[in-house]
């Protein structure tokens, strides 16, 4: 039992940690579609629904999971990668996976509202600690001499302000 609440005590002291798992992971998922969007740019503007120079904004599509993907990977404008992000995949859900359907086949629309969901986390919650934002917030508030908060979950809402 002491092993026990010796891990839960563990788990709640470091339970930003759990987020910033997610959003390391989210990121490199992004990248990594971004990056297939890129070597397969016929395939995207196959599936684009719209007059709109459809091979400009494959290519926007691509870059914009790319480096946003790598951005929320590391952390860094964390918030701003996230937001960027939030309306292409908002876009992808009611112009492609809208189509399919709820539990069709391939999972295509539940995955795209997940992933919509977690954007908007981030976009809302920011970095941890596990964050270039965070190191960069950090290194800031020691050139000006100011105390940096700790990693509790209470002292987060103030040094995510500043990223």
């Amino acid at each position: 039992m002491d092993r026990w609440n010796r891990l839960q005590r563990v788990v709640e002291e470091n339970r930003d940690v759990g987020l910033d798992l997610v959003r390391i992971f989210l990121g490199f998922a992004l990248f990594a579609r971004g990056a297939w969007f890129a070597g397969h740019i016929s395939a995207v503007m196959s599936l684009l629904n719209t007059d709109f120079n459809k091979m400009m904004l494959a290519h926007f599509i691509a870059m914009a999971h790319f480096a946003g993907g790598l951005l929320l990977a590391v952390g860094l404008l964390t918030r701003l990668s996230a937001l960027v992000q939030l309306p292409i995949v908002l876009g992808a859900v009611f112009t492609v996976h809208l189509r399919e359907g709820l539990f069709g086949p391939t999972s295509n629309l539940e995955l795209a509202v997940l992933v919509s969901f977690l954007l908007a986390l981030f976009a809302i919650t920011g970095p941890g600690r596990w964050s270039a934002d965070y190191l960069l917030a950090k290194r800031q508030a020691q050139l000006e001499g100011r105390p940096f908060p700790p990693h509790s979950p209470e002292h987060t809402a103030s040094w995510r302000r500043v990223s």
